[in-house]
């Protein structure tokens, strides 16, 4: 446990350090959810009814950026090699570095959901149904892109070669995650229903994604 954490705060310390993904995706998340009212007009009702939506569109483009550097860094300086043939299992070590990706990119987007949902005219209900929804189903997201980013370790610029394969399996998370902000503001499907379904696509996401991420890492090693 004491690597496991050495290599959370580890990664942290990185990209704090450097800057990058956390700090560029949350500016984008900004740019994209300023953009769409200009795009839709003035009619706030419109704006209210389809602010979850896309907030959340916005937050899962978002979380793509830097993530073809979750390992990619670590590659190229000959680290990742290093940390393998270390004692932690391969898995741990995704896992690990999965939580600090997280904590520098998904967290952040959403902590500032419920600020930016104040420029799609949301009601305090759907701002918070917004928080709580990006806050479990951006771990989902991390490390479905997770697996993308082992398989994509090895590829200078694969940053859109990693969007073509991730995208298509985060439309889950996107779909619950639309549908339980929308439940919580009088949605026809209770709030409970949506939202489990959202937690247990993160849960098996942080499980099977470790796990495929640390098969991809340990066959590309070969």
């Amino acid at each position: 446990m004491k690597a496991f954490t050495a290599l959370v705060r580890r990664d942290i310390r990185i990209a704090a350090r450097i800057g990058g993904g956390g700090g560029t995706g949350l500016a984008f998340f900004l740019i994209l959810v300023t953009i769409v009212p200009f795009a839709i007009g003035p009619d706030l009702n419109l704006l209210s009814r389809i602010g979850p939506a896309i907030l959340w569109i916005a937050a899962t483009l978002a979380t793509l950026i830097g993530l073809d550097r979750l390992f990619q860094a670590d590659e190229e300086d000959g680290s990742l090699d290093l940390l393998m043939t270390g004692s932690m299992p391969l898995a741990m070590l995704v896992l690990a570095k999965g939580i600090a990706h997280w904590a520098v990119t998904g967290l952040p987007l959403a902590l500032a959901a419920p600020l930016l949902g104040l420029l799609l005219a949301l009601e305090p209900e759907a701002m918070g149904a917004v928080f709580v929804t990006l806050l479990v189903g951006t771990p989902a997201l991390t490390f479905i892109g997770a697996v993308g980013a082992a398989l994509t370790a090895s590829l200078r610029r694969g940053g859109l070669v990693l969007a073509v394969l991730v995208l298509p399996l985060m439309i889950p998370v996107l779909i619950f995650g639309v549908s339980a902000a929308a439940a919580a503001v009088g949605g026809t499907v209770p709030f409970r229903t949506p939202f489990l379904a959202l937690c247990g696509l993160s849960l098996g996401s942080i499980v099977i994604g470790s796990l495929g991420s640390a098969l991809a890492l340990a066959f590309a090693g070969e």
